[in-house]
C-alpha cells in the first residue's frame, strides 16, 4: 500500500470517529439536561463553563425539554464527538439507561447531576432532595399547626422529584394534614399554571390550605393560578431558592417559602468528580448538596444562585 493511500485512509477513519479533543488537546465535557426552559437549569450551565476553566476543558451544552428520545441523541452526539466526560441530568431517570449504557461501552465516564440515572452512571451529585421535601413538608406543617387540606404538583418520573415528594409526604404523615390532590405539572411554569387551575377549580375557595410545589418554576405557575382566580385562602412553597421565587418571597403574598438548592455548586462538584474519573481516580458513589429552608422572613439574608 503506498504512503499516500495510507495518509488518506488514516484520515478518513480520523473524519468518521468525530473530533475527540481540540487541536490544542483540550478536554471535552458534554452536559445533557433534561431542560434548559428553567432558570435551575441555566445557572448549572453557566456553572459548568465556570468549573470547566479549572481543568481547561471545553463544554458542550444540550437542553432535551424532557423529551427522553431526544436527549438520548443528545449523548449519542456526545459519544459520537468521542467526549471525554458526560454530565447528565436525566430526563428519565429509567429511561435513560440505554444511553448511559452506550456510553459506558465507549469507555466514557459519566456522571448523573441532580437526579440519579440508571445504567451505571460512575457517581452521582444532587441536592439532598429528600430532605428538600422534608424541610417544605414541616415548615406546612407547622404554619399549619399539623391539620389543614394541601395540594401537591410533581412533575416528571425523574429521582429527585421522587425523592421530594416522598420526604414531604413522610414530613406530614404524623399529622393531621391531608392531600386532597396531587398532579403532575411536568416541573414547567406554565404547564403547572394549567394544571393548577383545573385542581383549584375542583376544591373551592375554604377547601385548600397549602400548595406543595416540586420546584419554583411549579409553585409560581400555582401563583399565577390563585391570581387568576382571585384565590388567597392558601399559601405556596416551592424548591429551588430561584431569582423568580425570591422576588415572590419579597413580595410577602402567597409565596411562602422555598427549599434552595444550589445548582452551580452541584455542577461544579461534578466536574470535579468527573475530572478525577477521566484520570482513573476514585470518587463516591453518591455526593449530596446541603440545602435550605428560605421564608418571607429570612429571604433578605439569602445570596441566591
Amino acid at each position: 500500500m503506498s504512503v499516500l493511500l495510507t495518509s488518506v485512509l488514516v484520515f478518513a477513519l480520523a473524519a468518521c470517529s468525530g473530533p475527540t479533543k481540540s487541536d490544542d488537546g483540550k478536554l471535552t465535557i458534554g452536559l445533557a439536561l433534561g431542560t434548559l426552559n428553567n432558570p435551575f437549569f441555566v445557572s448549572m450551565a453557566k456553572g459548568v463553563k465556570e468549573a470547566a476553566k479549572k481543568y481547561n476543558a471545553e463544554v458542550l451544552v444540550e437542553g432535551a425539554d424532557y423529551d427522553l428520545a431526544k436527549q438520548t441523541k443528545q449523548i449519542e452526539d456526545f459519544i459520537t464527538k468521542n467526549v471525554d466526560l458526560i454530565l447528565l441530568n436525566a430526563a428519565d431517570s429509567k429511561g435513560i439507561a440505554g444511553a448511559v449504557q452506550q456510553a459506558k461501552a465507549a469507555g466514557i465516564p459519566i456522571v448523573a447531576i441532580d437526579v440519579a440515572a440508571e445504567g451505571g452512571v460512575d457517581a452521582t451529585v444532587t441536592s439532598d432532595n429528600y430532605q428538600c421535601g422534608v424541610l417544605a413538608g414541616q415548615y406546612i406543617a407547622k404554619r399549619l399547626n399539623g391539620k389543614g387540606n394541601i395540594i401537591v404538583i410533581d412533575g416528571p418520573p425523574v429521582t429527585s422529584i421522587m425523592d421530594r415528594v416522598q420526604g414531604f409526604k413522610d414530613a406530614i404523615k404524623n399529622s393531621n394534614i391531608k392531600i386532597v390532590a396531587q398532579q403532575n405539572g411536568e416541573a414547567v411554569r406554565d404547564k403547572a399554571q394549567t394544571v393548577a387551575e383545573n385542581v383549584l377549580q375542583a376544591h373551592p375557595k375554604g377547601t385548600v390550605n397549602a400548595v406543595f410545589g416540586i420546584n419554583d418554576p411549579t409553585a409560581l405557575g400555582v401563583a399565577t393560578a390563585a391570581q387568576q382566580a382571585n384565590r388567597n385562602d392558601f399559601f405556596i412553597v416551592g424548591v429551588d431558592g430561584a431569582p423568580d421565587a425570591v422576588t415572590a418571597l419579597k413580595e410577602k403574598k402567597l409565596f411562602a417559602a422555598t427549599v434552595a438548592q444550589y445548582p452551580a455548586e452541584m455542577v461544579k462538584t461534578a466536574v470535579d468528580a468527573g475530572i478525577k474519573l477521566v484520570k482513573g481516580q476514585k470518587v463516591d458513589k453518591v455526593i449530596k448538596v446541603p440545602v435550605k429552608l428560605i421564608t418571607q422572613e429570612n429571604v433578605n439574608q439569602y445570596k441566591g444562585w
